[in-house]
């Protein structure tokens, strides 16, 4: 409901235009979008609407703050870049309906409900995708990102819809039991799994994933690459744990392989990447075969693991996304190869990103390494060690291509290094915010303690 008010809000300024300073636009956006953080970590309660199609409880309130604290952020590293674009607004409102979508989908107890929050979530992104309008790489991520999402929701619509026919029933809880392993319903499976990771850009159905990336601007990779992926694995656990539950050992084959190409094929690509965007399309694309490490399990240790891999990865993803925000509203450049000696001129901004990149890869004692520690823990519990063998195997390949980034910024020498960056103070809170979080995460065990608690109840 807050987040609806935000938008007619946002909707009466731009009818209005009163306000022709960007700056205040941006001060209030960003003011209501905390009020929104706020509204949600203290003002939720469990409940259901409209005979369970709608419904909330602390696990979901839960997985809402986490998205509403990344588009906080998100606003907050994008004050430089919008501060001269005269379509403000219109990005907001276009990223506030995103969002509605997201918050509609995760608290979903029916697949209509799920299936309208997928769209609202999908289309009003991939305008975001084409929002810098005069880069002809923009618009074929928007082209890009509109044709795959539809092919995408068409392939999860087939499956839900033959899952309708065999059941008679939209809601989860009344579908769950009579899911018998028919041949029907298991070709129904199939194809709303492949729906998911489309989505998800897991491997083979991440095509699109590093054109997208590439072509968009940095505030909206880094959209896509945390709080649109987020949502995604809250509702794949619910839809794996509860819905699918019976169809335990036939998803867990299925993730099996799923996760050896996603962790090796995103790894193995990122290597060859020089534009940074693309190079986070890979990164991101291996994260998530970790996150499915941990799903796998088929527990609640295993959703309490990617949940928390996923607020992890949310303050270590935004920060670098940060500093390239900065970097490319700047002085537009998005290539590896741009950072060199990048530590001359800017230190606080390489450190920012060294941080964030030591925790993406694992490394103590940041809170990515604690992430990944409990994600592999957890995937260990069906007692596949080949897997976990690989995917451990994989954390070191990964090293190689973080560290070639940290290489260019603090080793390679640049007769002429990217000069003195002087961010908004709302970029330097949001990296502040985010460097707090990707080293001190790791050490707060009450969190993950929290979202076991939250998600068994015990």
């Amino acid at each position: 409901m807050i987040l609806t008010l935000i938008i007619f809000i946002l909707l009466f300024l731009k009818v209005w235009d009163g306000i022709k300073s960007n700056t205040a636009l941006l001060n209030i956006t960003n003011f209501l979008l905390f009020i929104n953080l706020a509204a949600g970590l203290f003002c939720n309660t469990d409940g259901e609407l409209f005979s369970g199609m709608f419904h909330s409880s602390g696990t979901l309130i839960m997985e809402k703050a986490i998205l509403n604290l990344g588009t906080f952020l998100i606003s907050l590293m994008a004050f430089d870049w919008l501060s001269n674009h005269k379509h403000l607004l219109e990005f907001y409102i276009l990223l506030l309906c995103t969002l509605l979508g997201m918050d509609f989908m995760i608290s979903s107890g029916n697949f209509l409900m799920f299936y309208l929050g997928l769209e609202l979530s999908s289309i009003p992104l991939a305008a975001l995708c084409n929002y810098d309008l005069h880069k002809l790489k923009s618009s074929e991520a928007g082209v890009k990102m509109i044709l795959s999402s539809a092919f995408a929701s068409c392939i999860l619509l087939f499956g839900i819809s033959m899952l309708y026919g065999t059941t008679g029933t939209l809601n989860f809880k009344e579908m769950a039991p009579l899911l018998t392993m028919n041949k029907l319903q298991v070709l129904a499976f199939i194809f709303a799994f492949s729906g998911f990771a489309f989505k998800l850009s897991a491997v083979p159905f991440h095509l699109w994933t590093a054109d997208v990336y590439e072509g968009s601007p940095a505030p909206v990779t880094a959209y896509l690459s945390v709080i649109s992926k987020g949502s995604i694995v809250f509702i794949f656990i619910t839809a794996m744990f509860q819905l699918f539950q019976s169809y335990n050992a036939m998803w867990y084959n299925m993730l099996y392989l799923t996760i050896l190409l996603t962790i090796t094929i995103g790894n193995l690509f990122a290597i060859r990447q020089d534009n940074i965007k693309r190079f986070l399309a890979f990164s991101s694309i291996a994260q998530v075969g970790y996150i499915l490490l941990g799903i796998s399990s088929g527990t609640a240790m295993g959703a309490s693991a990617a949940i928390f891999f996923l607020v992890v990865y949310t303050f270590s993803n935004l920060g670098a996304f940060g500093v390239i925000s900065l970097v490319s509203a700047k002085t537009g450049k998005e290539n590896i190869s741009d950072f060199k000696g990048f530590y001359t001129n800017n230190k606080f901004a390489s450190w920012v990103m060294a941080i964030c990149l030591f925790s993406l890869g694992g490394i103590p004692p940041t809170a990515g390494f604690f992430g990944k520690m409990f994600l592999v823990t957890a995937g260990a519990s069906r007692g596949s060690y080949l897997l976990i063998s690989i995917a451990v195997m994989n954390m070191i390949i990964s090293l190689f291509y973080y560290l070639r980034v940290i290489k260019a910024i603090f080793i390679d020498e640049n007769e002429h290094p990217i000069s003195k960056l002087k961010g908004s103070l709302s970029l330097r809170l949001a990296l502040v915010i985010c460097i707090v979080g990707a080293v001190t995460m790791g050490f707060a065990s009450g969190l993950f303690e929290y979202i076991n608690i939250t998600l068994t109840g015990k």
